[in-house]
């Protein structure tokens, strides 16, 4: 199948690498040309503008959008829209605010042209362990999309069946899911976001207790002073709390147990806010989703061993660099 990709960034250029071992047609733009360049020698269509995108492109045309959310995105989905037609697909691959969606398909599909959102998880490792994607959109266009979906999404693997699902829709399964409608793609996805800043805050205030007991704050005889490397390893192995952050948060131990190369100052990109948003809305009790939140605002002034571990785990699935003050 074919596909236009925009946004050669951390998930978008392994997206595109993706979709190629897998024989699919990819055309490329991003506005660093010096990556279309590298993914161009990697047997990718590359272009530089996105007008020679579009012209590259088969009828009807899927163009994936993998950009910032906000008004770079918005931005480039006005400018396809103005060069699409009917029956073209717009498919929007970060992490976008769920309403904003639900605009976008209302006022595109105005003008006959299709609009998904895909809530894409992954990080810089889904090249190889692929992508679990939470997909918003008409049915008929999901369904036309499918073989770009199955070929980028894990699969099965080596994960145990559960039980009760025979006969059910094995997509779930496969690492990518129908949510419904445009918008609902993103509204699981930044569900599960504001999920991941709770999970990593437990991990961090745990990892911090075990650190400070063996601080001078102590009595001598109450200190233990705990490898946090190894106790990280034991968890990942039998334990009921092992998971990929902790995997990531074991090897990010293992380099530097004092976690030095990180500062603490933990950023947030927008998902936990907009899951705290939602929770009000909706008046659902969500109160370690919201302390996990503030406790990123906070890392900020003060940051604390459990904020480097935050650091760590956000650099190891995401790549995600502190920002410089």
């Amino acid at each position: 199948m074919q596909l236009g990709l925009i946004g050669l960034g951390r998930m978008g250029a392994n997206i595109a690498r993706r979709l190629m071992r897998d024989k699919h047609d990819v055309v490329v733009y991003n506005r660093s040309l010096d990556k279309v360049k590298a993914l161009q020698d990697e047997g990718a269509i590359g272009v530089d503008s996105v007008e020679k995108l579009v012209a590259q492109l088969a009828k009807p045309r899927a163009i994936w959008v993998m950009l910032p959310a906000g008004n770079v995105t918005e931005h480039m989905i006005d400018t396809l829209a103005g060069l699409l037609e009917p029956g073209d697909i717009i498919i929007d691959g970060g992490n976008t605010m769920y309403k904003d969606d639900m605009r976008r398909a209302k006022a595109l599909k105005a003008r006959q042209l299709e609009y998904v959102d895909v809530g894409t998880s992954g990080g810089i490792w889904g090249l190889e362990r692929g992508y679990c994607m939470m997909i918003g959109g008409e049915d008929k266009v999901v369904r036309h999309l499918d073989p770009l979906f199955s070929c980028l999404a894990p699969g099965l693997g080596n994960i145990e069946r559960t039980p009760g699902r025979d006969g059910r829709d094995d997509r779930p399964e496969r690492g990518y899911i129908h949510a419904g409608p445009a918008g609902a793609g993103h509204f699981v996805k930044m569900v599960h976001n504001g999920i991941e800043y709770g999970l990593m805050q437990a991990y961090a205030e745990g990892f911090d207790i075990l650190k400070t007991k063996n601080s001078d704050q102590l009595p001598e005889d109450q200190r233990l002073d705990i490898n946090v490397a190894d106790v990280a390893e034991v968890w990942r192995r039998g334990s009921v709390v092992s998971s990929w952050l902790l995997d990531l948060t074991a090897i990010a131990l293992a380099k530097d147990a004092k976690l030095n190369g990180f500062s603490g100052e933990v950023a947030d990109s927008g998902e936990g806010r907009w899951t705290v948003d939602a929770a009000v809305e909706q008046a659902v009790p969500a109160p370690v989703l919201a302390t996990s939140l503030f406790a990123r605002f906070r890392s900020r002034q003060d940051a604390t061993f459990a904020d480097k571990v935050l650091s760590a785990m956000r650099f190891g699935f995401g790549g995600h660099v502190e920002e410089k003050k």
